[in-house]
């Protein structure tokens, strides 16, 4: 199938802007409204992915340690990422993906050639629009000739105004250092501040920061667009990170994920045999407020 720079979809009730080119990252998502102009629901990309929503893949965030040690064996990995001293979230979004398939409201993308470190595979997203919902299915297959674990995740970037409420449940939040990696583990109570079971405003502070035990479901509610964003994610996707610079920023991130941060010396990955696979779900969905 002939590729560009940009594929759309549109449904009535919202539209999606996709760059094969850029990681299958998504370059808006827009709710479509009678009368207004489209309201953004995620913070619409300025080009070189500046916001919009990225796939993580074959992990999530940062591994320390300059690689990692599975089943008897060390791995190393290079950093990926300019100003970064880590590897961070793969290379799935680094990559041009190849369009497969397309309708109106449907699109199938496919990265046949995944390889960092160790790693080796094949992965596919499914974007869909439904009533103004969307739809996110992303697969990796292990093609590496060992076992190897894998995570996966999404991370959009959504508006923050002065209004913006995050209703999120968790149980325990990872605490980190200078650095960005974790320290320990506590639990939810032992920071208030941080605590969304109960829809409440950002903090004011820096946060960046990933919680257990997340339920798969949580709202993000925009009194300014009067806007209301549900987010479900599939059962694997039992953590989220938060990255919120303060109140002055004009974007938060909430990204559902499969496994906390550093989890390579940790745990939360997925150990794939060479042709096995693994899948993660998520859907976002608007209503009017």
């Amino acid at each position: 199938m002939t590729n560009s720079d940009v594929v759309e979809l549109a449904d009535g009730r919202a539209s999606l802007l996709v760059s094969p080119r850029e990681g299958a990252a998504i370059l808006r998502y827009d709710a479509l409204r009678p009368d207004r102009a489209p309201t953004p629901l995620i913070k619409p990309s300025t080009g070189l992915l500046t916001f919009g929503s990225q796939l993580l893949i074959p992990w999530s965030n940062r591994i320390s340690g300059g690689g990692f040690e599975f089943e008897g064996r060390f791995h190393a990995i290079e950093p990926n990422v300019e100003g970064e001293p880590f590897p961070l979230h793969g290379d799935g979004f680094q990559r041009p993906w190849r369009l497969t398939r397309r309708t109106g409201t449907e699109m199938e993308l496919v990265l046949e050639n995944g390889a960092i470190g160790p790693y080796h595979y094949h992965a596919s997203i499914r974007y869909a629009l439904e009533d103004g919902a969307l739809s996110a299915v992303l697969t990796v297959e292990n093609r590496a000739t060992i076992r190897l674990p894998y995570g996966l995740g999404f991370h959009p970037w959504f508006p923050r105004c002065p209004h913006t409420l995050l209703q999120a449940s968790a149980q325990r939040v990872w605490l980190e250092d200078e650095r960005h990696l974790p320290t320990e583990v506590v639990p939810l109570a032992s920071r208030p501040d941080w605590n969304f079971s109960h829809a409440a405003p950002l903090p004011d502070a820096w946060v960046n920061n990933a919680f257990e035990g997340w339920n798969g479901r949580a709202s993000i509610v925009q009194p300014d667009d009067a806007i209301v964003i549900t987010v479900e994610a599939s059962p694997s996707l039992n953590v989220f990170v938060l990255y919120s610079p303060g109140r002055d920023a004009d974007f938060f991130c909430f990204e559902p994920v499969s496994h906390p941060v550093d989890a390579h010396h940790g745990s939360g990955l997925t150990a794939l045999e060479q042709g096995g696979s693994t899948s993660a779900r998520l859907r976002l969905r608007w209503d009017e407020l």
